[in-house]
């Protein structure tokens, strides 16, 4: 009855044994996983840095552009009403020419 015993419980340590070192692998594993992705989110972070860097230098020229922009579309509305008065100034010339 003790061997029987015994065997029973070096089956039941040695399981336990087995099940604490897959949990030691499995943390390995883990913590490796976790410094990757540390690096990833390290590179990232430099990338965006340097995104923002490249942005900052960019943003006079997105000004001027914007500045364009606005200068364009005031200059078509000019060009819109100078067609319009144009076009009212050579209908009163017809007008008058008609006379």
């Amino acid at each position: 009855m003790f061997s029987k015993m015994a065997t029973y419980l070096t089956g039941e340590l040695t399981a336990t044994s087995e099940d604490y070192k897959l949990l030691e692998n499995m943390n390995k594993l883990t913590s490796l996983k976790y410094l990757e992705m540390k690096d990833i989110a390290i590179n990232i972070s430099r990338n965006l840095k340097d995104l923002n860097q490249k942005y900052a230098g960019l943003q006079p020229y997105l000004d001027q552009i914007n500045v364009i922009e606005e200068q364009v579309a005031a200059l078509e509305q000019a060009a819109y009403k100078l067609d319009a008065y144009s076009k009212k100034l050579e209908a009163k010339y017809k007008k008058l020419e008609k006379r």
